[in-house]
């Protein structure tokens, strides 16, 4: 039977299958939602489970039950300085649908978290609103397990407000600054309004990476950062309950950064970035009510959307002193993004505010993100690659790096870490992958671009653009004009020329970084017509309504063209090389041909043709020998002279400057000779497989119009003597 073991009353009965233990209920939601709008601290409630252990101490369980609504969970043991090997699962039963989730890993990191915390745990795993929980721990093949196993379960709270204001911390006014116990090198926190002077200390450093022997003073000045600061949530913004956690802050001993820690906060990656907020309030609960610790450990978090939440308080521009790496707390700053990355790296968002972060941060102490630092042990240690110290070693570090690094845990996974190197790129700069893809407003031919005045560039980047303080067009090496970070193109004016652009990109770290150039040509000569266009007649099929003909040209430019487009009285565009094309043409009607030569700068010429194609009916010409006429709707105007005569002829004389004689053919059509103004020119045969009507067969072209005579004559072929002629078309 399912049983439901707790609910309004505070439990405290102890039983085998376990101890249930409600702490730190301090009320419900606040009033989030209060007229005037602002963020309001949102109260968390935390709920405990003794597991049940085997005899031999190597295994133990709590089984499936009902609960009260939680979040998030986390096992935690008595001792803090506890080493667990044992595989330790959990799941969890979804409020909404009532589906049990799949089982979740916990891992525990083994890592000293706070000093004086007061329980050893796992890192905490989000579930989202849940109502069962069963856990299951086997440590058959490690040692034995610790004591005082414990289900944790935070629920934390709704909250109706969410604002996104710059993050900051204010001593109460009420508050005294905290004495600094000997083991933490923890820093006495000054009054309101004042800035304690620096002391160095020189004991030897604890395992926070301070001082054992010393309490020093730490400066909590807030210096000015290279780069700007990204948009921070506060913790009134996510619902902080300062009541939970009011010790006053500490800040590192040497007042100063050397480096920053990169972690993932092991959580399931389904939350939604609304739910973040409640995410690292759950977090705060887990290690401030569950693991005894005085706040939450990371300095920061960023959600898998981007945005970024002050952690520890103390003021997100001074160096808090934080708990998330064990021996190098007081040199570093954590920043943990909200889930589990072993297997695939956190979202291009995510990682940009971690660079983004890391860098302002970095910046505030003059340290370069893509450089090294050397950080002093404070307690023996090992990392996740085996590599080993003692208390008080001097290692050398990226200055942002992986928890894995200074710390024997797989955190910040192996996706996440392997990004690191691109996170340091994109902190330091300079910009990469900046490429100038293309120059519009222009022509380009290979790799030349023309235009008459102005370009517009445009470019591409691989870095994320906010890291990008502004670009410069260079013209000649030297710069034109500028355009903001985020911008992807620029307008330049050029003057008459050969030209070398390029766009450089600052980084808003100063680092600079130049695209390859690119040739540009300003020119403003007009492309002109060598040719002129011109009209001829062509073979084909001759109507009453189009006559075929050819309309030539010979365009050239300066410097590059592009082409040519007909516009009347029809319209196309042809490349550079081309100089002719195949049109027709009404008979009886004058037709302008207009065309408009474009180089590749944009400069334009334009020029034009008007002829008038005239249809002389074989009826209007002199004729010798005898003619038939022929009566057909296939024939032009319905009639043709047909002949079989030998030396019969038929003469057309016309001014024009381009003419076609007009047949009918078929298998039994003969030769015919064509003379123009006394001269023979031409051996025509008519001969044709199939029947063709009003065909333009025969056609000759003068350089200039002028007068002319052609003359038709029988050559009475043996065996096909016909001719059948259907007139003469010219070009008037």
């Amino acid at each position: 039977m399912r049983r439901r073991w707790w609910g309004a009353a505070a439990l405290t009965a102890v039983a085998v299958t376990g101890a249930v233990v409600v702490q730190g209920t301090t009320g419900g939601p606040s009033d989030s939602a209060a007229d005037d709008g602002k963020p309001r601290p949102v109260k968390s409630t935390t709920r405990a489970a003794a597991l049940a252990v085997a005899a031999d101490g190597t295994s133990a369980r709590l089984g499936k039950r009902d609960t009260a609504q939680f979040s998030l969970l986390g096992l935690t043991w008595s001792d803090p300085s506890a080493r667990v090997s044992a595989k330790i699962e959990a799941r969890a039963r979804d409020a909404k649908t009532g589906t049990w989730s799949n089982w979740l890993t916990l891992d525990a990191t083994n890592e000293p978290g706070d000093q004086g915390a007061t329980r050893g745990g796992t890192e905490p795993a989000w579930f989202g609103p849940s109502d069962g929980v069963e856990v299951r721990v086997d440590g058959k093949a490690s040692a034995k397990l610790p004591k005082g196993l414990r289900l944790d379960m935070v629920d934390p709270g709704t909250s109706t407000v969410s604002a996104v204001e710059p993050a900051a911390f204010a001593m109460d006014a009420t508050e005294s600054p905290t004495p600094v116990p000997a083991d933490s090198s923890t820093p006495s926190a000054s009054a309101p309004g004042t800035t304690p002077s620096p002391t160095p200390s020189t004991a030897t450093p604890s395992p926070t990476g301070g001082s054992a022997s010393a309490t020093p003073t730490a400066s909590t000045s807030a210096p000015a950062s290279t780069v700007p600061r990204p948009p921070i949530t506060s913790r009134a913004g996510w619902g902080a309950d300062e009541s939970i956690s009011p010790e006053a802050p500490a800040y590192l001993p040497g007042g100063k950064v050397k480096a920053v820690t990169v972690h993932h906060t092991v959580n399931s990656n389904d939350y939604t970035c609304d739910e973040a907020p409640a995410l690292i309030r759950g977090i705060y609960t887990y290690h401030v009510k569950s693991q005894g610790w005085k706040d939450i450990g990371y300095n920061f978090l960023v959600d898998k959307c981007g945005t970024v939440y002050e952690g520890r308080k103390g003021g997100v521009d001074r160096p808090v002193l934080g708990a998330h790496t064990y021996g190098f707390n007081s040199q570093t700053a954590g920043v943990s993004v909200l889930g589990t990355y072993t297997d695939t790296a956190p979202g291009t968002a995510a990682m940009t505010s971690v660079a983004r972060l890391a860098a302002w941060k970095l910046g505030q102490y003059g340290v370069d993100p893509n450089g090294t630092t050397t950080l002093t042990a404070g307690a023996d240690g090992t990392n996740y690659a085996g590599k080993s110290w003692t208390l008080g070693t001097q290692l050398t570090y990226p200055t942002i790096i992986g928890h894995r690094d200074a710390y024997n845990t797989e955190c910040p996974g192996t996706a996440f870490y392997a990004e690191l190197p691109t996170i340091r790129s994109w902190a330091a700069g300079p910009v990469t992958g900046l490429a100038l893809k293309s120059v519009t407003g222009s022509g380009t031919v290979g790799s030349t671009a023309y235009t008459t005045a102005s370009v517009t560039l445009n470019w591409t980047i691989t870095s994320p653009a906010v890291f990008v303080s502004r670009y410069e067009v260079l013209v000649d090496g030297e710069v034109a004009a500028t355009a903001a970070g985020t911008a992807g193109s620029a307008k330049v004016s050029l003057g008459v020329g050969s030209h070398q652009v390029a766009v450089r990109a600052v980084h808003q770290s100063g680092r600079t970084t130049t695209s390859a150039p690119a040739t540009v040509v300003a020119e403003t000569t007009a492309p002109t017509f060598a040719t002129k266009p011109n009209l001829a007649l062509r073979t084909g099929t001759v109507s009453t309504t189009a006559v075929p003909l050819t309309l030539k040209w010979k365009a050239a430019d300066s410097a590059a063209l592009k082409e040519v487009r007909l516009t009347a009285p029809a319209t196309a565009t042809y490349g550079p090389a081309t100089t002719s094309t195949v049109q027709s043409a009404k008979p009886g009607t004058a037709t302008t041909w207009s065309l408009k030569a474009y180089d590749e700068a944009g400069n334009t010429a334009t020029a034009s043709v008007s002829e008038t194609p005239v249809i002389l009916q074989e009826t209007s010409a002199t004729r010798s020998g005898t003619w038939t006429a022929k009566s057909s709707y296939s024939y032009l105007g319905g009639k043709a002279y047909t002949s079989r005569t030998k030396n019969a002829s038929l003469s057309w004389t016309f001014t024009g400057r381009s003419a076609a004689w007009v047949v009918s053919r078929a298998a039994t059509s003969g030769q015919a000779y064509v003379y123009v103004d006394g001269t023979k020119v031409a051996t025509v045969d008519l001969k044709s497989p199939t029947a063709m009507y009003r065909n333009a067969i025969w056609t000759k072209t003068w350089p200039s119009s002028a007068k002319h005579t052609v003359k038709i004559v029988v050559a009475a072929t043996s065996g096909r003597p016909t001719v059948t002629t259907d007139g003469l078309v010219y070009l008037k």
